[in-house]
């Protein structure tokens, strides 16, 4: 069972108000004990409002619940643009809960994202996703208008120029993917780095190599 799946079984089963052994916890689950103590400890370091120990057992305190909810890239998008600005606000109350649902949603993501290359939706303060949110308008416009880009990222002098491709989404952090005409490669990037941009009026068309099929095949790609 995947962890994402298996922490949202942990709290459903915790809901009940019951201790819980880990050993039973395990066998129920299909794994071992250590994995539900680590697991325990990732939910309740996220803020999940569980009490008890190793030895002992786990329940689950009174709280709010939600049921599992689908949700889209585009809304996840949404969901932490709103938890970064909150946790910009004067009201330290509320600061810390944005930070606190940040962590639970954190806990319940799909640990399968080797492709994020350490950049989870834990890795940069929330402050930091605003950054990169200005440009999205920008940039998706120029991938479906198959529209050159200028960019510089911080910490470079040196711009390059793109063909963008692709957006991925990697909680907190989204990244562009495209050919650098500037490199002669492909590249990858993240879109809080990006200091400037500018649309260029030239346009492009697909090339052999230069194509998202190409990168998706892992012809010599690179990240920023």
């Amino acid at each position: 069972m995947p962890r994402a799946d298996r922490l949202v079984e942990m709290i459903r089963i915790l809901r009940d108000g019951r201790l819980h052994r880990a050993e039973d916890l395990a066998e129920r689950l299909g794994t071992s004990a250590r994995t539900i103590y680590r697991d325990m400890d990732r939910l309740i370091a996220s803020g999940v409002p569980i009490e008890g120990r190793r030895g002992l057992g786990y329940r689950a305190t009174a709280a709010v619940t939600l049921p599992p909810l689908n949700l889209t890239m585009t809304e996840l998008e949404a969901l932490h643009l709103g938890l970064a600005a909150v946790a910009q606000a004067e009201d330290a109350e509320l600061r810390a809960a944005a930070r606190s649902l940040s962590a639970r949603i954190d806990a319940v993501l799909p640990e399968d994202r080797d492709r994020a290359r350490g950049w989870s939706f834990a890795t940069p303060p929330l402050g930091d996703a605003i950054a990169g949110f200005r440009h999205m308008a920008s940039l998706r416009a120029a991938i479906r208008a198959r529209q050159k880009i200028r960019v510089t990222l911080r910490g470079t002098d040196q711009p390059q120029v793109l063909r963008p491709l692709r957006l991925d989404y990697w909680g907190r952090v989204w990244t562009l993917a495209g050919w650098s005409e500037t490199a002669r490669d492909f590249a990858e990037i993240r879109v809080d780095r990006i200091t400037e941009l500018r649309v260029l009026p030239q346009l492009f068309v697909d090339e052999p190599g230069r194509m998202l099929a190409d990168l998706e095949t892992g012809r010599g790609s690179s990240a920023s």
